[in-house]
């Protein structure tokens, strides 16, 4: 039975509090949604990326709310309704029943839907370590970028519950140069981009700079400028980034998604602890 299963796996994670166990369901029920999306064939014609890849694939230690998608070639006419057709009747079987709200704009490059369900909830009731709601709602956030600026590579990978299953995935390099282009181009500061900047830098990882220029010609204050990223121009804005962030919102941000035992390393967030990880990136840049 899907509550035994899913009852199972919440005791693997030990949540620590009922935020904890909040984001323990929504994970495993991603696992369910990306399994459903391979049998559908998405993999075929897009890569999974974003925080959520990060904490599947490759172990962040921070939960995340999405599950984002790139195509490998810019395709306007993609829409989520033939994936959502298939999996959301599979899903039902298994006792897992979402509703789909398809958020998805006709010119807009970045489609979105929603996956959201009471079911888990009532399922689990009773035998989950904190007290819940029975009709709370989980909802799962899909988006895809149709129109992806050239130069991500991508390779696949396998993730094991709730059975064994190939998906295709960005690679770590071209991810973080996804990654930087948020942190160098979004008009906001978001805690998550740089709770996943420090833990690229902790992989030692190098970003793909032909899919960050790209991605800069294409969208933000550098659009059209044809800049070809070289490490000293990345790492000279990257510190004007950190310089210009407000460290106390910037922490709100991503706090919830941290379990408890992890909240308290967000005090020592400042401009200074920033700077020395992008000077330690500058030596895994050999510059």
């Amino acid at each position: 039975m899907i509550e035994d299963i899913l009852s199972g796996k919440i005791k693997e994670y030990h949540p620590a509090n009922a935020l904890d166990q909040e984001n323990v369901l929504q994970e495993l029920l991603q696992h369910f949604v990306l399994v459903g999306l391979a049998r559908a064939g998405l993999f075929r014609l897009a890569e999974f990326h974003g925080g959520t890849f990060l904490r599947i694939v490759h172990g962040l230690d921070r939960f995340s709310e999405d599950l984002d998608f790139v195509l490998k070639r810019k395709d306007s006419r993609f829409a989520w309704e033939k994936y959502l057709d298939r999996i959301v009747p599979d899903l039902s079987h298994e006792g897992i029943r979402f509703e789909v709200v398809d958020r998805s704009a006709v010119d807009a490059p970045v489609k979105k839907a929603f996956l959201k369900t009471d079911s888990v909830g009532k399922l689990l009731i009773l035998d989950l370590p904190f007290s819940r709601h029975p009709s709370r709602k989980i909802k799962i956030k899909l988006e895809i970028d149709t129109n992806p600026p050239a130069g991500s590579t991508f390779e696949t990978s396998y993730i094991g519950f709730p059975v064994m299953t190939p998906i295709t995935t960005q690679t770590l390099e071209s991810s973080f140069a996804s990654k930087s282009h948020a942190l160098l181009c979004r008009s906001y500061s978001k805690g998550r981009d740089w709770y996943d900047f420090l833990w690229y830098v902790s992989k030692k990882t190098r970003p793909n700079f032909t899919l960050l220029s790209n991605a800069l010609d294409q969208q933000g204050p550098w659009q059209g400028h044809g800049i070809g990223v070289s490490a000293e121009w990345y790492l000279e804005h990257l510190k004007e980034a950190v310089t210009a962030t407000d460290w106390t919102s910037t922490k709100q941000d991503v706090a919830r998604f941290l379990p408890l035992n992890l909240q308290q390393s967000l005090d020592l967030w400042n401009t200074d602890l920033f700077l020395y990880h992008v000077d330690q990136l500058a030596q895994v840049l050999s510059v």
